[in-house]
């Protein structure tokens, strides 16, 4: 019963419906196991493909699809974010961030993009940054979110001495 109540002033607060809020709704990017991005707007067939690659693992076969993407829409932030991952996941966590960081640039406030570019910055050694990353997705989660937990988790593995890989 209390939940639904949370979830019911959430959704005429934030204007989410319950279900949007339960499933970890409100925001661009997704979680790390599988990336997601924002349903806004009806996806372009070439970021469409790009994803269905990605979720496949085919990640360099993904640029190709994801480049046109953001040829035919330059503040696509969710597919500069999946440029990111892809790059990462193809072993250049450093080629990576440039990517993500344009999503930043375009969309400030995109989950996706700050969990992703806090992994990196662990694959790079970077902790500290990591944590920035992680600090920007607790105030952007107001209820929590599974960009936060899994970042929070990553950077709990990291200080553990498991480094994350791709």
């Amino acid at each position: 019963m209390r939940t639904t109540l949370i979830l019911a002033v959430a959704s005429l607060a934030f204007g989410l419906s319950g279900a949007a809020l339960a499933a970890g709704g409100g925001g661009g990017g997704g979680g790390s196991s599988e990336p997601a991005a924002s349903t806004s707007k009806p996806a372009d067939p070439s970021y469409a493909q790009g994803k269905a690659l990605i979720e496949a693992k085919r990640y360099k076969e993904a640029m190709p699809l994801l480049q046109q993407a953001v040829a035919k829409d330059p503040r696509n932030a969710d597919a500069y974010n999946l440029m990111g991952y892809s790059t990462r996941k193809s072993g250049d966590a450093n080629g990576s961030l440039q990517y993500y960081n344009q999503a930043l640039a375009i969309d400030p406030k995109h989950l996706g993009a700050h969990e992703y570019i806090g992994e990196a910055y662990l694959q790079l050694d970077r902790p500290a940054e990591a944590q920035q990353h992680l600090a920007r997705l607790d105030s952007l989660c107001t209820f929590g979110c599974t960009e936060y937990r899994m970042l929070k988790a990553a950077i709990a593995d990291y200080k553990a001495g498991k480094k994350p890989t791709n």
